[in-house]
């Protein structure tokens, strides 16, 4: 069955097409619909052609400079942009920070830090898992002592996504040492250039630096710089978390990938003709997309209640944990559909102008480097194990 949308809705759909295709850079376009890294420039120049249009920040206030669009509007908006290949800002200011800030904030970090998140000037980056703090976050070790003005941070953080380029981390540390695990955390907003910080780089399965390790030596932060309150930081975490699970560009995103999958079976050779003309292929691309669907049905229900006040509670646990599956299935099944030729596929063929003496097309989307990537999907953000700890125990009282 096909969703309908009103014609108001539907003209708002064609604005937001045909802004893209006036403004997105076809260098960039070109790599995200191929799924290969944008670096942070890339990003960078796109978010501001974003801010110049005032369309930056979808989800905030319109007096702090959101765009008033309803949450259905912000839903469209994100899934044009990934069907385009327009990349989402970096989610860590303008999606995970900003909403914390904007709820938790005093008025001088809203107008210290927000516009700065806005233009894109300020890239942040998030401070929250530790070696001994994964998916039990509350377990975190990360100290910050008071000493006058400023505390003093010590610890370490880990699959820190983009420190390498971030301006600014928000960061949970403990304050009290001696309370219950998640009464003695505060959330600290820290200077990625302050003396003490070093960030040293993971190189994950698909020969990327996506993630780090970041050391805090005795890290001198303003006690201006505590949001919240003193040791009440886990309450600005589980808002963030709520707010990282729940995002509506995934689906957008899942359609754009299932779209390359189908226009790339076409040449590849099946049992008896092109691989898109196989029956149990056609099965497995057409249970996907019943799937994806269903869950764009699930989102838009979540945006009505939203859209009248309503809280989306623990839809964000379920939107996660299918989002995030269909888009690791998608990716499993296009390497399927490579066969053999998927070993032929080494990291560096997720950089343009990458040679594949002759095995592979020059320009074949990098699919085996995109597949390991996105193993990291049902992990980060609170694994899907967790996941379904919270719908059990908030829906099914257990």
């Amino acid at each position: 069955m096909q969703l309908t949308y009103s014609a108001a809705e539907q003209a708002f759909r064609e604005e937001v097409r045909a802004f893209i295709r006036a403004t997105l850079p076809e260098d960039i376009r070109r790599k995200a619909l191929q799924n290969r890294p944008l670096g942070k420039s890339e990003i960078v120049r796109w978010t501001k052609r974003l801010a110049e249009q005032g369309w930056s920040a979808p989800n905030w206030p319109v007096e702090h400079g959101g765009t008033g669009w309803t949450p259905v509007q912000s839903y469209i908006f994100t899934e044009e942009a990934a069907l385009a290949g327009a990349p989402e800002p970096i989610a860590f200011g303008v999606r995970m920070v900003a909403p914390v800030l904007l709820a938790f904030g005093t008025d001088e970090q809203k107008a210290r830090y927000l516009p700065r998140i806005l233009s894109g000037d300020d890239w942040w980056c998030q401070g929250y898992s530790e070696p001994g703090a994964g998916s039990d976050l509350a377990s975190l070790s990360t100290s910050a002592t008071r000493d006058g003005d400023e505390f003093v941070v010590n610890g370490q953080k880990i699959w820190t996504t983009y420190a390498q380029h971030a301006d600014m981390m928000f960061c949970l540390v403990r304050t009290d040492p001696q309370a219950r695990k998640q009464r003695g955390i505060s959330f600290l907003l820290m200077d990625m250039k302050s003396p003490g910080i070093t960030v040293r780089p993971i190189i994950t399965l698909d020969g990327k630096h996506e993630v780090n390790e970041v050391f805090l030596d005795s890290v001198r932060v303003p006690a201006s710089n505590l949001v919240g309150g003193l040791h009440q930081g886990w309450d600005c975490a589980k808002y963030l978390l709520r707010h990282e699970r729940f995002s509506t560009g995934m689906i957008g995103y899942i359609r754009r990938n299932l779209k390359l999958l189908i226009d790339s079976a076409a040449s590849r050779p099946g049992p008896s003709g092109p691989l898109s003309e196989d029956i149990s292929f056609c099965e497995k691309v057409a249970r996907i997309g019943i799937e994806v669907d269903a869950l764009e049905y699930t989102l838009l229900r979540a945006l009505s209640e939203a859209d009248r006040g309503g809280d989306v509670g623990t839809k964000a646990s379920l939107f996660k944990i299918r989002s995030c599956q269909l888009a690791q299935q998608v990716s499993e099944l296009h390497l399927d559909a490579l066969g053999v030729d998927a070993l032929a596929y080494p990291a560096e063929a997720r950089q343009i102008g990458w040679t594949s003496g002759g095995l592979l097309p020059d320009d074949a989307p990098p699919q085996v480097a995109n597949y390991l990537n996105l193993r990291k999907l049902t992990i980060y953000g609170g694994s899907e194990e967790v996941q379904k700890n919270i719908l059990a125990k908030a829906e099914l009282n257990l």
